[in-house]
């Protein structure tokens, strides 16, 4: 009965006795692993231009960063330490963790840019949980909410559309998206209705022939 009540407690935002902070999910040595990659061959932007974001990034310099490799080499420039280094001088954020020579050290620090694929899924993954997190937490204060004019199905309906928008987007809120992040989210979703027997994209709702005439 006492962890029930602490439970409560805990959700009407009064923090229990012995409770412990937890801080979201994030790794920033391998947000920096990915970056020195990137900085060190910018062939290896390749292997994570399709799913990686600036935002999904937990250290918002490194999102920063990333975001300004991203536009130099899309516009068929050399994103090394040396071409980001006059861009960042004097930049407050970077100042606080070593400053300009934090780019060398990141670039120094690469053994190899092989698993620059498996560091941008991993902060990829980092971000949805993240995500999934403050679902969560809209989740319990929007069913805390005493609004008579929004019931629990409405609720439930709009966490399960936030829910399949982060499975299909990465984004629990859908904004404005660019066309490249559009496209690229409709091939996705066309390949794997291919994958799937019935072809269809999205959700199905159990009914082949309906299905089917959805698309």
């Amino acid at each position: 009965m006492e962890n029930t009540d602490a439970t409560i407690t805990s959700l009407h935002g009064n923090t229990p006795a012995g409770s412990v902070y937890r801080t979201p999910p994030h790794n920033t040595e391998v947000e920096a692993a990915l970056l020195g990659a990137l900085l060190t061959n910018n062939r290896a932007f390749e292997q994570v231009a399709d799913f990686l974001r600036p935002d999904h990034f937990y250290e918002p310099v490194h999102g920063r960063i990333y975001e300004t490799i991203e536009k130099l080499i899309e516009r068929g420039q050399v994103a090394n330490p040396l071409t980001l280094k006059h861009l960042f001088d004097g930049d407050d954020a970077l100042a606080e963790v070593g400053g300009t020579e934090y780019l060398y050290e990141m670039a120094t620090a690469v053994i190899s840019v092989i698993n620059a694929a498996e560091y941008g899924k991993t902060i990829h993954d980092l971000h949805l949980k993240r995500s999934l997190i403050g679902l969560g937490e809209d989740v319990v204060n929007e069913a805390y909410n005493g609004d008579v004019d929004v019931t629990a199905n409405d609720q439930i309906e709009q966490a399960e559309q936030r829910l399949y928008d982060l499975a299909t987007t990465g984004e629990s809120e859908r904004g404005a998206i660019t066309l490249k992040d559009a496209a690229i989210t409709a091939v996705n979703m066309a390949e794997e209705a291919f994958k799937r027997d019935s072809h269809v994209v999205g959700i199905t709702t159990g009914l082949d022939l309906l299905d089917r005439k959805l698309g």
